[in-house]
């Protein structure tokens, strides 16, 4: 345990340059008296780390200093192959050189290592995008991601809603890919971080000056927040309705599975008959009415009437649609 916390240590100094005491333990989640021991290890190992003093000091490696990559495990190495994702790193630009990156860590690596890796990138593929979608297309993708790398403001035409189509300056803070689909971060006109979807970005020109990204700007973070605010924002309404017994499994395909298992862990339990009563979180009338029309008769809508009122609409057209008809020559 102590040996792997070593290399770890190692690496995120050979990585990040300088670090405190302080960022260390946090990094590695021990105490700061563990990180003192740690170091006093590595320099009695030979490992030219070295302390810097004052406010500003801390621990870093000596200039040049380089540990090889040999201490990865068989399954450490699998997962660094599963986690590359060839498609998007092609759509950014960066294909060859994301081949190029594999093919030197598979030669750095031991034979176990290099043949459980070989073996995962044999056996896994990831792709992206949902089914029945066809792919975005991005053709200033590899310039924003240039403009986000080199941390320069590009002036963007932007097609909103509507359609309506606006100009942007913006400094770009990241690219995020989120079900197959391509959203930039970044600040424009002066505001705060915002998303744009980039398959609506018209036009992209890379400026000459250079920006300063907001200091501990954390770009997961960002998502994370964005994400569970789009949802509450997205769910503004309520169905109170009842599912048939062994129909939640359904429900979970068509309205979505954190929905339904929340709504489910509320709910009070079955009535004599099975039948499941719960509230759901909706978008709108509309959207929840084509959603639950999927469930057939294995769910009554109960609340909004208005809801409940077009449920019953559609279930007595689709009587009349399907119901007997009359044959030629009957009623006369």
């Amino acid at each position: 345990m102590r040996a792997s916390r070593l290399l770890s240590l190692l690496l995120l100094l050979q990585t990040r340059g300088r670090m405190t005491a302080t960022e260390l333990a946090g990094e590695l989640e021990v105490s700061i008296r563990t990180v003192y021991r740690d170091v006093e290890a590595l320099s009695s190992a030979g490992v030219p780390v070295y302390a810097d003093r004052g406010p500003a000091g801390g621990y870093q490696l000596l200039d040049g200093y380089r540990t090889r990559l040999n201490g990865l495990t068989a399954q450490e190495a699998s997962s660094l192959f599963l986690a590359a994702l060839p498609g998007p790193a092609a759509e950014l630009g960066l294909g060859e050189l994301a081949a190029n990156a594999e093919l030197k860590l598979l030669a750095a690596l031991p034979p176990e290592p290099r043949s459980h890796a070989t073996r995962m990138r044999e056996r896994f593929h990831m792709d992206v995008p949902g089914w029945y979608r066809d792919a975005d297309e991005t053709p200033f993708l590899a310039d924003v991601a240039e403009a986000v790398w080199e941390q320069r403001p590009i002036r963007m035409t932007y097609r909103r809603w509507g359609p309506r189509e606006v100009v942007r300056l913006a400094q770009p803070y990241g690219l995020v890919l989120k079900g197959g689909t391509w959203y930039l971060v970044a600040a424009a006109d002066g505001g705060g971080p915002r998303t744009y979807r980039v398959s609506r970005i018209v036009t992209a020109e890379i400026l000459d000056s250079r920006f300063e990204r907001p200091e501990g700007f954390d770009l997961s973070a960002f998502w994370r927040d964005y994400s569970a605010e789009f949802r509450a924002r997205m769910h503004t309404g309520h169905a109170l309705v009842r599912v048939a017994p062994e129909a939640t499994k359904m429900l979970r395909y068509a309205v979505g599975a954190e929905i339904v298992d929340t709504a489910l862990a509320d709910a009070e339990p079955p009535d004599e008959r099975g039948w499941t009563t719960l509230l759901l979180p909706t978008e709108s009338t509309r959207h929840a009415h084509w959603l639950l029309l999927r469930m057939g008769a294995d769910i009554e809508v109960l609340e909004p009437p208005e809801l409940r009122a077009m449920m019953t609409e559609t279930a007595a057209g689709l009587r009349d649609l399907y119901g007997p008809r009359e044959e030629p020559g009957e009623g006369v």
